[in-house]
């Protein structure tokens, strides 16, 4: 069993990345995945209102973009076969995290984090071959279940 050596800092890096920016909204953001939002009215009581937002797992990036986290969902495959759920799972969500950062920036991080099943979402449709894959060498019902967010 090998572990690359910037494994764990990139780990750590990717855990402080999500839980960082999942503890950085705020309601008056202006912010498409928002689903609602606080006003308060001139008699000083908050209101809440419904914002309709994307359906869950909805995300515009590119066919490239997307065929780029097949491509590195299919790279660790063969190791996490070997290596198991213990050590793949945190792989899975380092990989996300890398590519979410290539693919959109902290924003698809973000996103991310708040709908794990825009990962689900993608893969279904672009590589399910890879996916089935991926969910039965991490032992996973599904790729969200791996990775951390709402």
């Amino acid at each position: 069993m090998s572990v690359r050596p910037n494994a764990i800092a990139c780990l750590v890096g990717a855990l402080a990345t999500v839980g960082v920016a999942a503890g950085c909204t705020s309601p008056a953001t202006d912010d498409a995945s928002t689903n609602s939002s606080l006003t308060v009215p001139s008699s000083g009581v908050p209101q809440t209102s419904t914002v309709p937002g994307p359906p869950a797992g909805a995300v515009n990036l590119s066919d490239q973009a997307k065929q780029q986290l097949c491509t590195d969902l299919e790279i660790p495959l063969s190791d996490w076969r070997v290596q198991g759920p213990t050590l793949g799972r945190p792989g899975l969500l380092i990989l996300v995290n890398q590519w979410a950062l290539g693919a959109g920036g902290p924003g698809l991080n973000l996103q991310i984090a708040n709908d794990r099943s825009i990962v689900d979402t993608i893969t279904t449709e672009t590589c399910p071959d890879i996916r089935r894959q991926a969910i039965e060498a991490l032992n996973l019902p599904d790729l969200a279940s791996g990775l951390i967010g709402r």
